[in-house]
């Protein structure tokens, strides 16, 4: 006996459309988050309970809810969704009926959904990202402050020597003022950081999968932590296109007949995994020779971008395979320079074929 629930979730409604295998009976009812009692509706329904919603993004308080009164909960992909429907009319009650079907029929499509703890760690490192745009705001302030009092160039303010230099500039009381206030927040807004650091520190020292990232050159704390948790189970790519392609670093193609042209990265997945492999890709290809010998040979041909994107792309794809192999840097290198000698000895040489068995 499993009650099926199919929702059209809002963030200030949902409608839902169930049945019970017990009586066979449908029903749809609509709830305001607002007003009604959206816990107690849930825990009164005929366990096991299935719920199937389209992917959203202001359910987090309502998956919580769901975990913690044992209801399975499927995501489904809404692009998949939406493109199943022929009917151009569109409701709240059309869209929960169309996924309850979908959920009857068999043909609801899921995708991944994080777990609580992958998700508070993603929350925790997305708090992190704005505390250090905040940061660099700050930053930025303080240096126009100096600048506008006759430093030659930018002081760099996050520094001690450059904090010192600023403080040792004169500046008329409402000046010196702003320059002390910015000052505390800054010093305010960096023990923040440090405190989430820490914590993400503490969380990457008991996972296995963090420290096997960690061991590539440039990899860190953050960056091996957003690879981990939003990367998920590595299982569920097939294949190196599949993760560079949900990072959104796979180059889009618009190709007709004879006609092929492949033009920029399609920018879509996650946008903080994407910019913060492209940030480190400067860094790794420094630290790396391979990936240094990728970022001339490609810097050579085009703008330095360019570069850098297939260097973010090369180590996604490597994190990838360690993840999927349960191996660490110095392993993936032995692999790597094992099947470069065996194709060696297949080619007899740069330009040789190898020969059919």
């Amino acid at each position: 006996m499993t009650t099926h629930c199919a929702v059209d979730f809002h963030a200030r409604s949902q409608t839902i459309k169930y049945v019970s295998d017990r009586d066979g009976e449908i029903r749809m009812v609509k709830l305001v988050h607002e007003t009604d009692d959206v816990r107690r509706f849930y825990s009164e329904l005929e366990p096991p309970v299935i719920v199937a919603l389209e992917a959203h993004g202001y359910t987090a308080w309502f998956e919580e809810m769901l975990a913690e009164l044992g209801i399975t909960l499927r995501i489904g992909d809404a692009a998949k969704i939406r493109a199943s429907n022929p009917r151009r009319q569109k409701s709240d009650k059309r869209d929960t009926d169309h996924i309850f079907n979908l959920l009857m029929e068999g043909r609801f499509p899921d995708i991944y959904a994080p777990s609580p703890e992958s998700r508070a760690i993603r929350q925790m490192i997305g708090y992190r990202h704005s505390l250090v745009k905040t940061r660099t705001r700050i930053a930025n302030s303080i240096s126009a402050i100096a600048l506008t009092r006759g430093a030659t160039r930018k002081p760099k303010v996050l520094t001690k020597k450059g904090r010192k230099r600023v403080l040792s500039m004169p500046m008329n009381p409402e000046l010196a003022q702003q320059r002390s206030d910015w000052f505390e927040i800054l010093d305010l807004v960096e023990s923040k950081i440090k405190s989430i650091e820490a914590t993400l520190e503490a969380e990457a020292k008991n996972d296995p999968r963090v420290i096997l990232l960690r061991t590539q050159p440039g990899v860190g704390l953050i960056t091996g932590l957003t690879l981990v948790h939003v990367i998920g189970p590595p299982e569920r790519f097939a294949s190196s296109r599949k993760i560079t392609a949900y990072a959104g670093l796979d180059p889009v193609e618009a190709s007709s007949g004879e006609k092929k042209r492949i033009g920029a990265i399609s920018k879509q997945g996650s946008r903080y995994l994407r910019c913060l492999l492209v940030e480190i890709a400067v860094t790794c290809a420094r630290l790396d020779k391979t990936l240094g010998a990728l970022y001339g040979r490609v810097s050579k041909r085009h703008p330095k971008n360019v570069a850098k994107v297939a260097v973010a792309r090369r180590v996604l794809v490597r994190s990838w395979i360690m993840l999927r192999d349960n191996i660490d840097y110095t392993e993936f290198c032995r692999r790597g320079q094992k099947t470069v000698a065996s194709n060696r000895v297949c080619l007899g040489g740069p330009m040789g074929k190898c020969p059919k068995p």
